[in-house]
């Protein structure tokens, strides 16, 4: 699912910041719900301006440039996949993003069943009888492209804002175009 724009974008690790120097006193750790009231309120914003389709389609891409982000810059990339797996696991969760569970793999076919309890999406919302999290599809998406180099698509089917407690995703290679 690489956006439309591809890999040419602007976004560079570095713009993060030296966030050790800009908060010597408040650090990194910032609340859960602080985060989730700047992704919803962002995602209400885009909703309301351009549709719900269109903020669907803004977050995943955004998740997208944020996991391949995150893979290249975090992940060592050069592992096979079960130190792979292994290493994104543990860093998801000293990151406090969820906990992370590989529940099904075909390799064979490049398809995984994965799960991410306690997600900082969504764990804990009221249920809406929808998935919320396609900043997360994005995000696993982007993850695998940068250790691959094949295009993705995850799709979220369980979510805790469906009623599950655990959100869980369909991720499959996607089709080269005819």
């Amino acid at each position: 699912m690489k956006p439309v724009f591809g890999e040419t974008y602007h976004f560079k690790w570095k713009d993060l910041g030296d966030v050790t120097l800009g908060r010597p006193n408040l650090g990194q750790d910032v609340p859960v719900q602080v985060y989730r009231l700047a992704q919803y309120t962002m995602r209400e914003t885009i909703a309301q301006r351009f549709g719900e389709e269109m903020a669907s389609t803004v977050l995943r891409e955004a998740g997208w440039v944020a996991g391949r982000e995150f893979c290249l810059n975090v992940l060592d990339t050069k592992q096979d996949l079960a130190a792979f797996v292994t290493q994104l696991q543990n860093v998801m969760k000293e990151q406090r993003i969820g906990i992370l569970r590989l529940e099904k793999a075909d390799t064979e076919n490049h398809s995984f069943t994965l799960t991410v309890s306690e997600d900082l999406d969504c764990s804990g919302l009221p249920v809406y009888g929808k998935t919320v999290c396609e900043y997360d599809e994005g995000f696993i998406a982007g993850i695998l492209y940068a250790y691959t180099g094949k295009n993705f698509t995850a799709v979220e089917v369980d979510c805790w804002a469906t009623g599950d407690r655990t959100c869980r995703f369909a991720v499959n290679p996607e089709q080269a175009a005819a």
